[in-house]
């Protein structure tokens, strides 16, 4: 067989290839079909941590990006809320869990306003 012919039996597969596969349509899952499966169900204890750890991060996210806003080092923060720098850096990243105390004297020292919402049953409760 020429070179010719190889490649033209190549293109042929190729392409045989490419329409078999586009006759195939792909799922899509949403963010919680992906977490059920990869993390676990709602309820159980992975997923629960999971969202624990998120919720965390998301939280410490927020403290850091506050703090910055307000050009103070974390040990300047450490010392409006009276506790050491390496607090702060444990609650910026996450690496602690801090008592709600705790985050509520670092949102006033940043001058942050703070909303806690709580759900019982079927009915919210706002904090604020």
């Amino acid at each position: 067989m020429t070179g010719q012919k190889k490649l033209e039996n190549n293109i042929l597969k190729t392409n045989k290839k490419i329409n078999k596969m586009a006759k195939h349509e792909m799922k899509s899952y949403s963010l919680a079909e992906m977490k059920d499966k990869y993390i676990g169900n709602i309820g159980t204890t992975e997923r629960d941590e999971y969202e624990y750890e998120l919720r965390m991060d998301v939280l410490g996210r927020m403290i850091k990006t506050a703090r910055q806003e307000r050009n103070l080092t974390q040990q300047q923060l450490g010392e409006l809320v009276g506790v050491q720098k390496s607090q702060i850096s444990k609650l910026e990243s996450s690496t602690n869990s801090a008592t709600i105390d705790t985050i509520i004297k670092v949102f006033k020292a940043l001058k942050a306003d703070i909303n806690f919402n709580v759900k019982l049953e079927e009915h919210f409760i706002k904090l604020a």
